[in-house]
């Protein structure tokens, strides 16, 4: 199992969970963050600490959203690692 960045991230790109996270697992886009499913170990850090409620275990992501589970696999391999809190969009 991994997590998942969903919807509410988009525009907003709240960085509290990047600095939680053990595995550096957090990739940057434009818009919105994403998680590398690879490389998550589901500790669950990461979502405790999104203000906006943007990250879900993948079995727990709501069915409008489910195309976010790819999104995130697809987009870490063309964005770059993020490790250091960032000041957000919104």
């Amino acid at each position: 199992m991994t997590h998942v960045v969903c919807k509410a991230c988009f525009g907003c790109k709240h960085t509290d969970c990047v600095v939680v996270c053990p595995c550096d697992c957090f990739h940057e886009g434009d818009q919105m963050l994403y998680i590398d499913p690879d490389a998550c170990i589901d500790c669950c850090a990461c979502s405790s600490e999104c203000p906006v409620e943007a990250i879900f275990i993948d079995d727990a992501v709501p069915a409008d959203q489910l195309a976010f589970i790819q999104l995130n696999a697809e987009m870490v391999t063309q964005t770059p690692s993020i490790t250091q809190k960032k000041k957000p969009l919104v």
